[in-house]
């Protein structure tokens, strides 16, 4: 097959990383692509927005399947424009997407599933929005409706902030068009865990499961951004819960949205909160591959995804997917002034070779005229690590981490925190 990976982060190049392991080196290609998948793939210059020129290097390089990694060219419909063209594409149409595109809609395909979720409200006007805060109890979270980045939703401890949040959105356009819609929620307490499953709409074959890291700094403190790291296996994500999701998320989701005249093919992502009681309730869903959650999940798959991608671009019965029993730490280096002002231009030292089992992905990084790596974005660069325990990987990650060096870089040193404490090794 002749594959086409749309998109240029850390998600992107653990795509092209795990898919070249089943093609040879001239059949993949990346557009744009950056840095680290130059080294897997042929990167094609083509932003992943531009649909006419993606349809049109498809059908240039005889591309017999497209995975589209970013949110935001499926909620713009990439999907529907490469498969009326006749090209098979991995990813949800974008009466699909809108699952993640619009946390208003999402809301609803929920409440029409009875699937677990927050309660919640859904505005558009201020002054309506502010008079609902004044009797909601505290705390509380407020959402941008629309993609903003993984950085819409404010964990507010009172009522002033979430008044301060809401204002913010509504009226000073902190998230542009995304915030015009807010959504109000109550808080959940629990703990966080990814869950992310392929399906063509009706076959569902279920992922590793994950847990991000959302804030900036260790013990889960400083700003939301759009993650920090992640690592898989989750020992919360035991059989039964899984099977609890699949049975009380996913398909009811899925046949909601197949309801609807959306049927959704790819691969879908239920970020939930577990309660203390072990009842998961959806915090949002997501219409593509987390990042940084695909850096920990992609390595430990050890065969079957290409063969589990095509089919369900196809519409074919799901193939097994093959997953090691390893653990897997991702650690993200993020970029001075990230998540706020992340400055760009700052060069970058990663040592060769690198320790056995640990891979770096690149996701915000740029070559100078001189062919020399420089940072150029918020999250720089994804160091995983694959290791047969959890503490091995965890300490291989954060070490290899460590020894990457740029100007200003960020990182925590407590991925998989609570892990850690479960398996008997705290987090240094």
């Amino acid at each position: 097959m002749r594959v086409m990976v749309v998109g240029g982060g850390g998600r992107e190049h653990a795509l092209c990383w795990a898919l070249r392991r089943d093609l040879p080196a001239g059949d993949l290609y990346a557009a744009p692509g950056n840095p680290g998948t130059a080294a897997l793939a042929t990167n094609l210059p083509i932003g992943a927005l531009d649909q006419d020129r993606l349809a049109a290097a498809a059908e240039q390089h005889s591309i017999d399947l497209v995975v589209v990694g970013p949110e935001a060219p499926l909620a713009q419909g990439l999907v529907d424009r490469l498969r009326a063209g006749g090209t098979s594409a991995f990813g949800p149409i974008a009466a699909a997407a809108k699952i993640e595109a619009s946390k208003a809609f999402a809301k609803e395909v929920m409440a029409r599933a009875g699937v677990p979720t927050a309660a919640s409200r859904t505005f558009t006007d201020l002054a309506e929005a502010l008079r609902y805060l004044d009797r909601h109890g505290e705390p509380l979270v407020v959402k941008a409706s629309g993609l903003a980045a993984g950085k819409g939703a404010v964990i507010c401890a009172d009522r002033a902030e979430a008044r301060r949040t809401v204002t913010g959105m509504l009226r000073d356009g902190w998230f542009g068009e995304a915030g015009r819609t807010v959504v109000i929620e109550s808080y959940l307490q629990g703990e966080e865990l990814s869950i992310l499953a392929l399906t063509n709409g009706t076959d569902l074959v279920m992922l590793p499961p994950a847990q991000d890291h959302k804030r900036l700094l260790d013990g889960d403190r400083g700003p939301n951004t759009g993650g920090m790291g992640a690592y898989s296996p989750v020992s919360v994500a035991t059989p039964a819960l899984m099977s609890r999701v699949e049975e009380q998320v996913l398909r009811p989701t899925l046949s909601e949205l197949a309801r609807r005249q959306a049927p959704f093919s790819g691969v879908l992502y239920a970020g939930l909160m577990v309660d203390p009681g072990g009842t998961p309730y959806v915090v949002e869903f997501n219409c593509r591959f987390g990042d940084p959650e695909a850096q920990a999940i992609l390595p430990r798959i050890t065969s079957g995804l290409l063969a589990a991608l095509a089919a369900v671009a196809a519409g074919e019965p799901i193939p097994g997917i093959r997953v090691a029993p390893e653990s897997a730490v991702t650690t993200v280096l993020a970029a001075k002034g990230y998540p706020e002002n992340p400055e760009p231009g700052d060069l970058i030292t990663i040592p060769d070779p690198l320790p056995e089992g640990v891979t770096v992905f690149h996701a915000g990084t740029q070559q100078d005229h001189k062919g020399r790596l420089r940072t150029n974005g918020g999250r720089v660069l994804a160091v995983t690590a694959v290791a047969p325990a959890f503490a091995q990987a965890q300490e291989r990650s954060r070490a290899a981490a460590e020894t990457i060096q740029f100007e200003g870089k960020q990182f925590r040193r407590d991925i998989g925190w609570r892990e850690a404490l479960r398996v008997g090794r705290p987090a240094s």
